[in-house]
């Protein structure tokens, strides 16, 4: 994926004057390119209605294209890009910068002239606010590192935005019965975000694992030894995981899914709940979502292509005392949030009425983190964030077989939670260290989806208002 630089200007400042502009702006954009996640591609000067229409089409038609970065080293008036911004498809960031760091003693008019983005941006601005455009703003000079660093965070929203337009969702069964967060309008996921939802029998998977031999499932082991620690008496039930992620991972190809779910409420046939199936699944990208939580699965996906180590996640229980909530699953944690080599046991699961199975248990990594939920609120969707501080567990829980991670909430458990419940948050997130709230924001911004974001500054009684504020921007958008 790659980005495109289209720098603005106009032709009354003369030949020489633009030979300029593109000179400095083809050095801008090698540098960029060597510094950002991803391809900042130079794509040339606007000069008039036409040409900005052309390259803004060229671009709406590149797969490759991922959204464009425009900065306006002139005047670049804002009719001339009136038509071409009506026709934008993609993810646009309006860098506000200029070539030169400094204002040199020698300045003159003609240095005025080429060197007026404080003049053009602003203009460029404004056709951006009167046409109601979305779009990313960034202020700073080009080589700044906090410019660098938001420049490449938008990068990984856009990344996220275009791939959240070909995703497709597998069920393999329905969803957890009676449970209403989980469910949703997949019609309307379809039309807002791109992805398509559809339900896999059951009974497909099962097939599909009574085909393979038994080279299969030792490849498959041999991967597990070489990522984690098991004991060699486990291996039936070991073997029994490898076949069903074996088989998911079939499907799934096949249908070309890069997300999944499934419910222990739908197991005909299976002798266990994908436990290491699915959590070795969501170490290579693959998103996941428990009891036919499609929009969680969704989600995992998209933010582990933004930032990998991340991972389906679940508010469990809470240690009141000291102000920490202890997020897991029955058995499905991603091992790339692990702070340490993850170990293979099998042990009962004591819902699902099936064999004890196999699963990865691991402690989470301390740090800084951030978790998701989108959430249908019947017409629209809304994503909800929250910082947190991932911590060193403070005690063994020797009995609790499970991959957990242990967080504070910000700005604390109770305002937290209180915040998270008066938006309509569900149990099911996404937890990730690799993203924040801004990058979250530029994704949802992509797709003009409703944002809330609980942070250390938060207070109840704002967040209500916010929320009542945001209802009225977006129960009719």
């Amino acid at each position: 994926m790659r980005f495109w630089f289209i720098v603005g200007s106009q032709l009354m400042y003369g030949e020489q004057t633009i030979k300029e502009v593109e000179a400095n702006a083809i050095e801008m954009a090698k540098f960029l390119a060597a510094k950002l996640p991803f391809p900042l591609d130079y794509k040339g000067v606007v000069l008039s209605n036409e040409g900005a229409v052309k390259l803004i089409k060229e671009a709406n038609f590149d797969g490759d294209c991922a959204g464009i970065v425009t900065f306006c080293h002139t005047f670049s008036p804002s009719k001339m890009w009136v038509n071409a911004l009506g026709l934008l498809q993609k993810p646009w960031c309006h860098l506000h910068t200029q070539y030169n760091l400094e204002i040199p003693d020698s300045i003159d008019m003609d240095y005025m002239n080429l060197h007026q983005s404080a003049h053009g941006d602003r203009e460029h601005g404004y056709i951006g606010s009167r046409m109601g455009l979305p779009r990313k703003v960034i202020a700073g000079h080009w080589k700044d590192e906090s410019v660098l660093e938001r420049l490449g965070k938008w990068q990984r929203a856009c990344v996220g935005a275009l791939f959240s337009r070909t995703l497709k969702v597998s069920r393999f069964g329905d969803n957890m019965r009676e449970v209403a967060v989980t469910d949703g309008d997949k019609v309307g996921a379809q039309m807002k975000f791109g992805w398509q939802v559809n339900y896999v029998p059951v009974g497909a998977l099962v097939e599909t694992m009574a085909s393979l031999t038994p080279g299969d499932v030792s490849a498959k082991i041999e991967e597990y030894r070489e990522k984690y620690d098991f004991d060699g008496a486990d291996l039936e039930a070991i073997s029994y995981q490898a076949k069903e992620e074996i088989a998911i991972q079939s499907l799934l190809d096949q249908d070309g899914s890069l997300a999944f779910t499934n419910t222990f409420q739908d197991l005909y046939g299976l002798r266990q709940l994908p436990g290491l199936a699915t959590q070795n699944l969501m170490s290579k990208g693959y998103g996941f979502g428990a009891e036919g939580d499609w929009k969680t699965a969704a989600l995992t996906a998209i933010v582990k292509k933004m930032a990998s180590d991340s991972s389906f996640m679940e508010d469990y229980t809470y240690d009141l005392k000291n102000g920490l909530s202890l997020g897991a699953h029955m058995l499905e944690v991603c091992p790339s949030i692990a702070a340490g080599r993850p170990k293979i046991e099998v042990r009962p699961l004591s819902i699902g009425n099936r064999e004890p199975p196999a699963r990865l248990i691991f402690e989470g990594k301390a740090g800084k983190a951030l978790v998701l939920t989108l959430l249908d609120l019947g017409g629209r969707f809304r994503l909800i964030t929250q910082d947190i501080q991932c911590v060193e567990p403070t005690q063994k829980m020797p009995q609790l077989p499970v991959a957990r991670v242990m967080w504070k909430p910000l700005p604390s458990l109770e305002v937290g939670a209180e915040c998270w419940i008066m938006a309509g948050g569900g149990h099911h997130t996404v937890l990730s260290y690799g993203l924040d709230a801004e990058t979250a924001r530029d994704w949802a911004r992509a797709l003009g989806l409703e944002v809330l974001h609980i942070g250390s500054q938060t207070t109840a009684q704002g967040f209500e208002r916010e929320i009542l504020w945001s209802e009225t921007l977006w129960r009719n958008p």
